[in-house]
C-alpha cells in the first residue's frame, strides 16, 4: 500500500566518520518510544512542508510497532547517530510462509515503516537499516524480501532498487471507496452469509491454492480480533440448497467471496493541506447527503479528523458476470456496515491488475491508485542445478489472483 515506505532522500557521498557514527541495533520500547514517535512526527513535518498536495498522515495510536505485532516473526530497528546516542531513522520488518505460485511456499520478508530523521539524510542511514534487517531475516529463514509503495515515489523506489539491488515485481491496484452518509444498494435477490473461521479458510485454501503471496497462517488472520468476518453472497434461491456441512461451495451456483480487516485498532488517518474551501464543500456535502439519503448523492466523509478505514481482503467471485453482480452487492454490504461504525471513512482493497474481481469493486478513481509498487530482492544464493525459471522473480504468475496480508496494509 501507499505510505508503507517513507525512504531517506537519495544519499549523496558522507564521510566514513559519519557513517561510522551510525549504529543500527533493536528497538527498545521502554527506552526508544519517545525518540522514535517524535523522530517520525518531524518526518511527517518535513512531508508536510516538502510538498503542495494535500497530505495522508498517519498516527499509530502510541504504538510504533503496531503495523508488525501481529506477525509471529518480526522485528523493528533503530539507526543511532553520534556520541549522544540519537535516534535518526527507523525500519520494521517481519517474516512469514506465502505461497509463490503452484501451491509451494517460500518464507518471505516484508519491509516497511522505513524513515529516516530529515536532518540526517543524504548519510546512507537508509541503505544500513535495509542491509541489518535483510541480514535478520536472512537468520530467519527468509528466501526473499519485498517491500511496497508508491509508484511515484521516486526516492523509496530508487533507494531498494538502485542501492539495494530490488527489482520491480508486481503492481497490484489499490480501490478506495469512501463511506456516504447514505446506505448503498443491496439486491433483495442476494443472500449474505457469514461464514465461520474454519469454513473460511477452507474456501480460502482452494480457490489461493495458485496465486501468489497467501500465508501459510490465514487460520490465525481470520481468527484475530481486527478480522471483522468472512462474508459470502449468492443467490437467495439458492441459500437453503446449500449446506457447508456438505459441501464447502454452494452446489451449482454463483457466488462471491471476501473478509473485512478493522484498521481503525491500529492506525488511524487524517488528510492535511487541504483548503478551508475545500473542507466546507466536502461537509456541505455531507449534510445534504445526511437530510436527503434517497438521492444517494456521492458526499465525501470527514477525512480532516482521524479515521479508520476497512480493508477488503481475500476477494473472489465465481462463474464470470454473475459472480461479479454479487460481489459489487456484498461490496456494498460492507460500505453499509462502515456507514453504522462512527469513524470508519472509506472501505478499500487491493488487488491483482489482471484479477476480474476489480471490474466488481466499487471505488473512486481519483481516490485509487492504478499501481501500488512491489519490489522484489532474492536473499539466498540460488541452488546448484536449478535453472533461473525456478526463481520466483524470473517467473510469470500462475493465477491472475494474488493474496494481499491485511497485515500489510
Amino acid at each position: 500500500m501507499v505510505l508503507k515506505i517513507a525512504a531517506e532522500d537519495s544519499p549523496s557521498s558522507a564521510t566514513l566518520d559519519e557513517v561510522c557514527m551510525v549504529v543500527v541495533r533493536e528497538y527498545n520500547e521502554e527506552s526508544d518510544k519517545v525518540a522514535v514517535e517524535e523522530m517520525e512526527r518531524l518526518c511527517e513535518m518535513a512531508g508536510q512542508r516538502g510538498g503542495k498536495q494535500p497530505s495522508l498522515v498517519t498516527d499509530l495510536l502510541g504504538d510504533p510497532k503496531c503495523r508488525i505485532r501481529h506477525f509471529p516473526t518480526h522485528i523493528m530497528l533503530v539507526a543511532v547517530y553520534g556520541e549522544q546516542k540519537e535516534i535518526v531513522g527507523v525500519i520494521r520488518g517481519c517474516v512469514k510462509k506465502v505461497t509463490r505460485g503452484n501451491s509451494v511456499f517460500v518464507k518471505l520478508a516484508y519491509i516497511l515503516g522505513l524513515r529516516v530523521s530529515p536532518m540526517h539524510r543524504r548519510l546512507g542511514i537508509g541503505t544500513k537499516l535495509v542491509k541489518h534487517l535483510e541480514e535478520w531475516c536472512k537468520q530467519k529463514g527468509a528466501e526473499y524480501a519485498y517491500m511496497a509503495t508508491d509508484c511515484t515515489n521516486e526516492a523509496s523506489i530508487n533507494l531498494f532498487t538502485l542501492k539495494c539491488s530490488y527489482q520491480k515485481f508486481r503492481t497490484p491496484t489499490i480501490l478506495v471507496q469512501p463511506v456516504h452518509a447514505h446506505y448503498k444498494p443491496v439486491p433483495s435477490t442476494i443472500a449474505i452469509v457469514r461464514l465461520p473461521a474454519c469454513l473460511a479458510e477452507s474456501i480460502y485454501r482452494q480457490i489461493y491454492a495458485n496465486s501468489e503471496f497467501f500465508p501459510e497462517d490465514i487460520d490465525a488472520i481470520l481468527s484475530s480480533a481486527l478480522n471483522l468476518g468472512t462474508f459470502m453472497a449468492l443467490p437467495r434461491k439458492y441459500l437453503l440448497k446449500w449446506d457447508p456441512k456438505k459441501s464447502t461451495f454452494p452446489p451449482r451456483s454463483a457466488f462471491a467471496i471476501l473478509s473485512v480487516w478493522n484498521t481503525k485498532q491500529v492506525f488511524k488517518l487524517q488528510v492535511k493541506g487541504v483548503s478551508k474551501l475545500t473542507q466546507a464543500c466536502c461537509v456541505g456535502s455531507r449534510l445534504v447527503d445526511a437530510w436527503l439519503p434517497w438521492l444517494r448523492l456521492p458526499s465525501f466523509p470527514n477525512v480532516f479528523k482521524q479515521f479508520g478505514v476497512y480493508f477488503m481482503y481475500g476477494l473472489h467471485a465465481d462463474q464470470g458476470k454473475h459472480g461479479l453482480r454479487l460481489m459489487k452487492g456484498l461490496c456494498n454490504f460492507v460500505h453499509n456496515v462502515g456507514r453504522d461504525d462512527h469513524g470508519c471513512a472509506a472501505v478499500v482493497a487491493e488487488v491483482s491488475q489482471r484479477d476480474p474481481v476489480r471490474e466488481a469493486v466499487p471505488h473512486w478513481t481519483k481516490l485509487s491508485w492504478a499501481e501500488d509498487m512491489w519490489c522484489v530482492k532474492k536473499l539466498t544464493e540460488a541452488k546448484q542445478g536449478l535453472s533461473s525459471s525456478s526463481d520466483w522473480i524470473n517467473s510469470r504468475p500462475s493465477s491472475p489472483m494474488m493474496f494481499v496480508d491485511p497485515r500489510d496494509f
